[in-house]
């Protein structure tokens, strides 16, 4: 079989396992009159890409998978690169393998007689597609793992809901939908709610924010990968429920608007019960590895920004900290501050945790996921003390902590940073540093604006 090993390390189940699985599956499809299953892998960029199976070919895909052209993927670089030696990155002529997660298996509330099912990319070989996303955080997790860990963790998602485009004077304008209370739309808001529970996605709190038409959703921390596998249903769950209701659901952040994608997390044992955050109950301090896992984050805070804030409008928030015109900001942390890039939490019910929100609600949320366990597992093995690092002499090109404001620099950051390197692979590195390049080059573009916020939105 080409399947991963589970990270919770029940292993590959075995065929018994797989097809009594797959008969459930059927079972719970025939007795819900599902007509169609939706193949749902992510790509580069945190979108759902997807093919739909009638439901009388269900077992055949879920055995063999199904096939899917990898540019899909991988999305497309510089027809300038293809001149340079990215075969083993990419080759966009072939065919790469979706294998079905049936945990993941969910009927659809919002859309007739479908259910989803999320898949990891492999080549037809069986390999695990190296700049599949899924992949590497699975793998990271993997990592937690082996040293005795495992990961708490929920994303807090800004994001705008607009009403139907209008044409004014010749332009075409979105109105907000939702105003500063809370109330609107009632129906649509419980509807989203309950089929996301249903879908997969446990939505723990839903509020307006602080722009027109803007919104917060929090979820309900959960283990390993199935905080990011939330937020990936949230994120296309919401534009189709948006849809039915006459709303346009967006991530984007454009035209004064930052909608941000913070990554609520803590460490605990491998068992899940104890925070090895936690210095004690009501006392606002990190335990030593709570310290040792923020100092790593502060470390790396260069490097992972890009695939934290992953275009060039929403890096501009950063430079908000800064009123002087610099190349960089320092990355703040605090108790208690909503303001800093890492919040620690010390009060309610979950316990100790860290707040990333160095991140936007247009990152890849297994990117993001990923990224943080590199860099908070490296000052764990290192020992590192954000005291210490302070009284370093800073001669590197950036020092701990900073920001680079240009996304430019930011990819330079994380090519010169071999352990996120190490921990994410090469060969994604790599290709995203390129992709990204490509994008920067064609970013003033009419014609590339309009696709990408076509795509986005």
């Amino acid at each position: 079989s080409s399947r991963e090993p589970d990270v919770n390390g029940l292993g590959s189940p075995s065929l018994l396992h797989l097809f009594s699985h797959i008969e459930f599956i059927k079972q719970q499809m025939a007795r819900d009159n599902v007509q169609f299953v939706r193949f749902e892998s992510i790509d580069l960029h945190g979108v759902s890409r997807s093919k739909n199976v009638p439901s009388r070919f269900f077992q055949e895909k879920a055995i063999h998978g199904i096939a899917m052209p990898r540019s899909y993927l991988e999305l497309t670089l510089n027809p300038k690169d293809n001149e340079l030696d990215y075969i083993n990155a990419t080759n966009f002529n072939c065919d790469i393998i979706l294998n079905p997660d049936l945990s993941t298996f969910r009927i659809l509330p919002w859309t007739e007689q479908t259910a989803r099912v999320i898949c990891d990319s492999f080549t037809v070989l069986g390999k695990p597609l190296m700049t599949s996303p899924r992949h590497i955080a699975k793998n990271q997790l993997s990592q937690l793992q082996d040293n005795g860990f495992t990961l708490h963790s929920s994303f807090t998602y800004e994001f705008c809901i607009y009403g139907i485009t209008e044409v004014v004077n010749s332009k075409t304008i979105s109105f907000p939908a939702a105003t500063i209370l809370n109330n609107h739309d009632q129906t649509f808001i419980q509807e989203l709610i309950e089929g996301m529970y249903y879908a997969g996605a446990n939505i723990e709190t839903f509020s307006s924010s602080s722009g027109p038409g803007q919104m917060e959703i929090t979820f309900h921390p959960a283990f390993g990968i199935d905080a990011a596998d939330s937020a990936f249903t949230f994120r296309t769950g919401i534009k189709e429920v948006a849809k039915k209701y006459n709303y346009v659901a967006s991530f984007f952040s454009e035209s004064g608007f930052y909608n941000s994608g913070a990554l609520s997390h803590s460490l605990w044992d491998v068992n899940g019960q104890k925070n090895l955050f936690s210095a004690g109950y009501g006392v606002e301090e990190l335990s030593d590895i709570g310290k040792n896992w923020l100092s790593g984050l502060l470390a790396h805070t260069a490097a992972i920004s890009c695939l934290m804030a992953p275009t060039t409008s929403c890096r501009k928030p950063y430079s908000k900290y800064s009123k002087e015109s610099k190349e960089s900001v320092n990355a703040k942390w605090a108790y208690n501050d909503n303001s800093c890039a890492f919040n620690v939490k010390c009060h309610g019910g979950k316990g100790t945790h860290i707040e990333n929100k160095l991140s936007s609600a247009t990152a890849n949320p297994y990117l993001v996921l990923a990224a943080t366990i590199a860099a908070g597992l490296d000052g764990i093995k290192r020992g590192l003390r954000y005291d210490d690092m302070l009284q370093e002499d800073h001669t590197a090109d950036l020092k701990h902590s900073s920001v680079p404001l240009k996304l430019e620099d930011a990819l330079v950051a994380l090519e010169k940073d071999s352990c996120i390197k190490e921990a994410l692979g090469e060969t994604f590195i790599r290709y995203f540093v390129a992709m990204k390049h490509y994008e920067l080059e064609t970013e003033e573009m009419d014609i590339e604006r309009n696709k990408c916020l076509g795509y986005f939105i």
